[in-house]
């Protein structure tokens, strides 16, 4: 299609960090390879956006451009007391204060569609349905997404949440529900966007279907990494079998049915489980695994820089997620980019990525069915090397399809479908 002049909304967006700030900053690069982008965005982020563009090819460079809004005090921003409410119950402060800072940016978007044209408006960041804003009522098209956030965590999986979790996701639920119901918000920005709505992954596309009967394209929110893809580690007999994990250590991410699953392998079996990030349930987690006897078998790296994370991947032989309540994550994506076979729960973005010839998925029912399951996959892997090369293949194969490549194709399809509906076409 035509090059097209983008304005986007992209509050989390940065190159150094992980989460929505790798989301925003993928997706902001692989519009620009084929068009000319203007990225609004938090001000928090520049420092390491203007050193990262300072290296950029000039061609590149000057087709991404970014306005910066200033953080207010009551703004969030990823350091300090905001860190510790951003893992407690008061979390739903960070979206009024994303909501306020949605109003200073609607107010510099009003003024720059003002001093130049522009084809498309496309809110990126935060990928929550909540909240877009009043960005929809710029009177140009507007794209939206990729939208995540609508799906309820199930009741059946509450249990194994701890009782924080528990209480956080039941009370989530409920406020979920009562949202979609009321609010008129999104309601509206789904149908103005029109065909211009993207969903994260397929459950969320039901989602918004369901509720709303929006129609949406699926892409997933995260993308592969930039590097080189090499062949995977190989296991030579006996050697220990590597699994990796990783994650903020909060209920929601469920290292303990890992911890148990491994606790259920038989004692002659070989492995080691290097784990990587931290958080509020590292203490808990820590002890779980004292009293499952496996401690010794348990490496806590910590939080690591992006390489140093990578180079633990990439030393590993399998990657196991046991988030209940998700989209895709990039971790995920990085480790089918490694070639890394992936053990996960089917359900969130994960049932989209895994496919059978690069990892093995497990019905999210009773906890001890999950841990049952993920100890035999742990098993079949361990005992079966040529099925793990074989899969370890098939990741790195299944990570083209979501490269930003096979993204773009798609986007550029809801472009034009958002540009032509305003063109009356």
């Amino acid at each position: 299609m035509n090059r097209l002049k983008i304005l986007a909304i992209a509050y989390a967006c940065n190159p150094t960090r992980g989460s929505e700030f790798s989301v925003g900053w993928g997706w902001v690069n692989a519009i620009a390879a084929r068009h000319d982008i203007t990225v609004i965005t938090a001000d928090f982020n520049s420092g390491d956006i203007e050193r990262h563009l300072s290296i950029r090819e000039p061609v590149t460079r000057n087709s991404l451009r970014f306005i910066y809004i200033k953080n207010r005090p009551w703004h969030y921003r990823p350091r300090g007391m905001w860190l510790m409410i951003e893992g407690s119950l008061a979390k739903p402060l960070m979206s009024i204060a994303y909501q306020d800072w949605l109003r200073y940016a609607f107010t510099e978007a009003e003024r720059e569609t003002k001093q130049n044209r522009y084809d498309l408006v496309h809110l990126i960041t935060y990928v929550g349905w909540r909240f877009p804003g009043s960005i929809y009522r710029l009177g140009i098209p507007f794209v939206w997404g990729p939208i995540g956030g609508l799906k309820n965590t199930p009741w059946r999986l509450l249990p194994m949440l701890g009782v924080r979790g528990a209480l956080y996701y039941g009370a989530r639920n409920l406020i979920n529900s009562l949202q979609i119901s009321v609010m008129r918000g999104p309601r509206r920005a789904l149908e103005v966007a029109g065909k211009g709505i993207i969903a994260a992954t397929s459950e969320i596309q039901e989602e918004l279907w369901k509720h709303f009967k929006a129609r949406s394209q699926v892409i997933c929110e995260v993308g592969p990494p930039h590097f080189e893809a090499v062949e995977p580690k190989q296991r030579v007999e006996n050697e220990d079998l590597r699994i990796c994990w990783s994650g903020t250590h909060l209920p929601g991410k469920a290292l303990h049915l890992l911890l148990r699953a491994a606790a259920h392998l038989p004692k002659e079996l070989n492995y080691r489980i290097d784990i990587l990030g931290d958080g509020p349930c590292r203490r808990k987690w820590s002890a779980l695994a004292n009293r499952l006897k496996i401690s010794e078998r348990c490496y806590w790296h910590g939080w690591l820089s992006r390489e140093k994370s990578l180079d633990v991947m990439r030393d590993s032989h399998i990657f196991v997620i046991t988030s209940l309540k998700d989209l895709t994550s990039n971790v995920a994506v990085e480790a089918i980019s490694l070639g890394l076979p992936v053990i996960c729960l089917d359900h969130c973005g994960f049932a989209d990525l895994v496919i059978n010839n690069c990892g093995i998925k497990v019905y999210p029912g009773t906890e001890d069915q999950i841990i049952s399951d993920l100890a035999n996959a742990l098993r079949m892997l361990y005992q079966d090397e040529i099925l793990r090369r074989r899969m370890a293949q098939g990741a790195l194969q299944r990570s083209k399809d979501y490269s930003w490549l096979n993204k773009m194709a798609v986007l550029d399809g809801v472009y034009a479908d958002a540009v032509r509906v305003q063109e009356g076409e």
